[in-house]
Parts: structure tokens; sequence; C-alpha cells
């Protein structure tokens, strides 16, 4: 529960708690520090604080762990998978990305994802539970300790819908965002939904400059309700109605995420249908090479494909870029390494392709 997930806390809350123990208000200051800065695991780290009070503090208000269980690196593009073991022995993934401007991690927001989409390796087991905001920012502090970086920038595009996992998610941005902890720009960080209409409308009244990113992968309903269920429920006229509100609203540029799955969505028609539903909107298409995974018989477009389907979206007035894959011989696919890892049991010693933590 929130209440006693001191890392979950805002600084005000931390200054509650230490009022409520009757301590100086300075230890406020250490002890959020130590939490949200410093991403400390255990109090023990807590070098500033007194033994006694350590003790205390681990009893009433234990730190949700987020240790590395396994880490992979590609030989590519110095991309890195890591699979994050939780306090209660959950496995979720994230994945770090190194670019010309500094570093992104793509973090999770839920033990696996109860959306369905037939291309996605993270929803084929299913939704164990939501991550609380402190496992989600477990993530970022643990891999900028392993690499010894700043991560700059992130991106909610790991296992699970961060809109279903709406109050966790909105109290994660505060505190990535917030002065006194990471002090992230929230511009620097996007939000990829499946498209929850109802959570879009509650984001437009939270007025944070994220940047949205929406999976959309198909042009009409036929299609989108076959590869993404979400669809049936929320059909994708409501979906872009939704979108155009939240540019009005907010003067933010959203993103369109599409797949590329050969012979489904990747056709001339499919371009012309999508250049006509976004025409004219404040937003940008990535075309993503679909990931090919072993629970499903998708293959991804050929790169001729892409380029073709890409050229007819520019022309069409519709601003649209081919994402650079990153990672490919580490499965970096989110959802890959946790379902193997599951199924296989498999232990660090026995992985002759991970790197030992």
């Amino acid at each position: 529960m929130r209440e006693f997930d001191i890392k979950s806390m805002i600084f005000t809350e931390v200054e509650d708690v230490v009022s409520s123990m009757g301590l100086p208000r300075f230890r406020a200051k250490q002890i959020f520090d130590w939490l949200q800065i410093y991403g400390v695991m255990s109090y023990d780290e807590m070098t500033n604080l007194p033994k006694s009070l350590r003790e205390k503090l681990a009893e009433k208000y234990p730190i949700n762990s987020c240790e590395i269980e396994l880490k992979q690196v590609s030989n590519l593009d110095e991309t890195v998978k890591y699979l994050f073991r939780l306090s209660d022995g959950n496995f979720v993934e994230s994945v770090l990305m190194k670019y010309k401007y500094g570093y992104t991690l793509c973090v999770s927001s839920q033990v696996g994802c109860k959306m369905g989409c037939v291309f996605c390796a993270s929803t084929k087991s299913g939704c164990v539970r939501s991550l609380m905001p402190s496992e989600i920012l477990g993530q970022i502090h643990a891999a900028q300790r392993d690499m010894n970086i700043r991560i700059s920038h992130v991106v909610m595009m790991g296992m699970g819908e961060p809109l279903d996992n709406y109050e966790n998610t909105i109290r994660f941005l505060r505190l990535a965002g917030e002065e006194k902890g990471l002090n992230l720009s929230l511009r620097n960080i996007s939000l990829s939904t499946c498209g929850i209409v109802p959570r879009i409308y509650d984001l437009i009244d939270e007025k944070l400059p994220i940047t949205l990113s929406v999976s959309l992968h198909a042009p009409d309903d036929k299609m989108r309700s076959e590869v993404m269920p979400i669809n049936k429920k929320y059909p994708i006229n409501e979906l872009i109605k939704a979108c155009k509100d939240y540019t009005k609203e907010t003067s933010r540029r959203i993103s369109f995420e599409y797949a590329m799955i050969k012979d489904v969505n990747d056709t001339d028609e499919c371009a012309l249908k999508l250049a006509g539903l976004l025409r004219g909107m404040l937003c940008h298409v990535n075309l993503i090479p679909a990931n090919e995974i072993n629970e499903s018989e998708h293959k991804r477009s050929t790169n001729d494909r892409l380029q073709r389907f890409m050229k007819i979206l520019n022309s069409k007035g519709v601003n649209t870029t081919v994402r650079r894959s990153l990672g490919s011989d580490i499965d970096a696919s989110c959802g890959q390494l946790r379902s193997k890892h599951v199924r296989n049991s498999v232990r660090r010693d026995d992985c002759e392709n991970f790197s030992k933590v």
C-alpha cells in the first residue's frame, strides 16, 4: 500500500513521516535525497542517518527493491536489456538505449499486460499486477547505478499499459520531474498507450508536458480490432477524436506508433487510409518493424515496404519516419526476456549469453 511505500511518497509526505516520528525536519530531505536522487534499496546505505533510525524506518517503511536479475548487452549498438527482480519475486524488463543526445530508458509499468495485442510478447502471459511508482522509478535508479550514467529521457513503452495503471503512472511522472529528486524534464518523457480513451481525457486535465504516444497499428476498425482487442471497446474514431482534443488542449504533438506487419497492415491501401485518418493533425508517425515473437506467426515488413509506406504518408502531408531498430540481437522487445526466464526457470550461471551481474 502506498501509505507505507516511502519511495512512492512526494517530499511533503516524507516530511509527514518524519514529523510523525518526532524527528527534526532536516531528516526529511536526507531521506528523500537517498530515495529519489541516489535510488538506494536499503536503509543501510543512508550513512548520515543514525542506525536506530534506519532500523525503525526499515520496520515501518520497507523500500521496494528493483534488482538486476539478468543483463544483456548488444554487440551491435550498445543497447542494454535488463530483467529486474522486484521485492515480491516478480520480473519486469527495461531497455537502455544510447543516442547522440544521451541515454533513454524504456520502462515497464506493469508485470505483464492485459491488453492482448497480437504482436506483443508482454501480454502473452496476462497481467500479474501493476507497478508502484517506486518500482517504475527503481528501474531508472538501477540502470543509472549499474552504468554510472545519468538517464535524460524516459519512454513508458515497456511491459504493461501505463493508463491501465493510471494513478501510479501519474505519481511516477510527478516524482520523476520533482526538482528535489531525479529532476527529469517531463518534456523528455513519452507515455505510450494502446488507446484507453477516458484516460486520455484525464491526462489532459493533469497538464503534464509529456509526449503522448498512441499505438495505432491499423487504419480502420476491422483491422485494428484483429490485432488490438482494445479497439472493440474504444473504436478508432473515438480514439482519434480524443487525440485531436488532446493536441488542441495541450498544444503537444502526438506520436502515433505503427508496427508494420507483413501482408497485414503494410499495403499502399493501408497507407492511404492512414493518411486520410491523420491528415491535418498535429502528429508524427513512427513506423516500427514489427517484433517477431515465438507466440505469433506475424512477420515484420520488408525494408522496401517500410520505405514505400513512409513515402506515401509523407507525400500526403503526414510527417513520418521509420524508427531505428535497436538491440535486435538481445530480445529487446519487452516481454521476451521475462517470458524466457520464467518459462525456462533460467539461472544466471546457466546463461552463456547473459552478462553476469
